[in-house]
């Protein structure tokens, strides 16, 4: 599977008339190895693939487990014998244009590169990504499922009294204990936190009094993600609050029966007119515009192609797995202002929150399903 994703990434080099791609993106480099040990934060590996040769490139703190676990590359061991640069120099007479990820190099090394090779030129790897195997799909749909229960297990804690904090140490230890890890630091908004749409998750508490609680969290099975968003209410919602969320799950569902009804006619699937189905009905509805896309892909990063934005270009294919998440955030506007803008926001003035409600998808032949199961009625705790 791997040596057929190179394989992949040399053929795109010789459409873009290249000679070879330095890869640096830890994800892309677990892509193209199944190798997730570097970190992050800091360089520790490089993936140099040419017309000839194909080289992971990192230090003595990883060479055993490299040489085991990527056999179908050839180990450059870089250390106080031999640099990356001398690699680099090895290769120059048959390189005379680079591929790079621009968008993951830093200034100081994009220098180093411009003194060997006159050209550069950046390359999106991520796009390979996009398109999922049925082994990258499964892997999803079961840090999906295990988000599911955490999501059944996080009801019984909402109660009166506890913090954002608390609620997003339980969901982290309950991960942990199957064996996973959240994707991402979990988003916990407790009444108007639930206003600011990425809110930080702090020592706010519940009070009992109707109030928005807002649960946006994922996890990661075997280095696939898994992405939710639930907003519930502890205590009766109001008839404003419960309006907000009926007109959030409504929107989601008239983007999910536009991708259905363009699928079903056998039509080009585009993310931009899917994102404009759910903006143009919250809107309609008299309710401010969404501040972020409807959605997004998911996969080895909670974050990737394609991008369900009123902006993108990207056509939805068969394969993919994306979220649909629209939301409706209404912060406390206080005494209205003489514009029609702020007349109109003044009437949900004391009712400061928001609703998000956030499902993942994966486009097959004929069909969108739902990887994501938890209920989506309001539930009121």
């Amino acid at each position: 599977m791997f040596t057929s994703r190179i394989n992949i990434i040399r053929a795109y080099l010789n459409k873009q008339k290249l000679d070879a791609v330095l890869i640096s993106s830890v994800f892309n480099i677990t892509y193209l190895t199944g190798f997730s040990n570097f970190s992050k934060e800091e360089r520790e590996a490089y993936l140099l693939i040419g017309k000839d040769f194909q080289y992971i490139i990192t230090d003595a703190r990883y060479s055993e487990a490299v040489k085991s676990e990527v056999p179908h590359l050839i180990l450059f061991e870089r250390g106080y014998k031999q640099s990356t640069e001398d690699l680099l120099k090895k290769h120059k007479k048959e390189i005379k244009n680079l591929g790079i990820e621009e968008d993951d190099l830093t200034v100081a090394e994009h220098k180093l590169l411009k003194k060997h090779f006159k050209t550069i030129k950046h390359l999106d790897i991520k796009t390979h990504r996009a398109i999922k195997t049925l082994e990258e799909i499964d892997k999803i749909k079961k840090a999906a499922k295990l988000g599911d229960k955490a999501f059944e297990y996080i009801l019984e804690k909402i109660k009166p009294g506890v913090s954002e904090k608390e609620i997003a140490f339980e969901l982290e230890s309950f991960v942990k204990k199957y064996g996973a890890d959240l994707s991402f630091p979990s988003i916990v908004a407790f009444g108007k936190n639930s206003a600011v749409p990425h809110h930080q998750t702090g020592n706010t508490k519940l009070t009992g009094k109707g109030e928005f609680v807002l649960l946006d969290f994922g996890v990661k099975y075997k280095n696939y993600c898994s992405d939710m968003t639930r907003t519930v209410f502890l205590g009766k919602p109001s008839e404003k609050q419960q309006k907000i969320y009926q007109a959030v799950l409504a929107a989601q569902q008239k983007a999910i029966d536009f991708i259905n009804k363009k699928l079903k006619a056998g039509k080009e699937i585009k993310a931009g007119e899917a994102d404009k189905a759910a903006r143009d009905y919250i809107v309609s509805k008299g309710y401010p515009g969404i501040p972020h896309s409807l959605g997004h892909g998911i996969g080895l990063e909670v974050h990737e192609h394609p991008f369900l934005s009123s902006k993108s270009k990207e056509v939805l294919k068969e394969g993919m797995v994306f979220s649909i998440e629209p939301g409706i955030y209404i912060p406390d506007f206080g005494p209205p202002r003489p514009s029609l803008a702020r007349l109109r926001e003044a009437r949900f003035a004391g009712e400061a929150g928001g609703v998000r409600i956030e499902d993942l998808f994966v486009l097959e032949k004929d069909k969108l399903s739902n990887i994501t199961h938890s209920p989506k009625q309001i539930i009121s705790i």
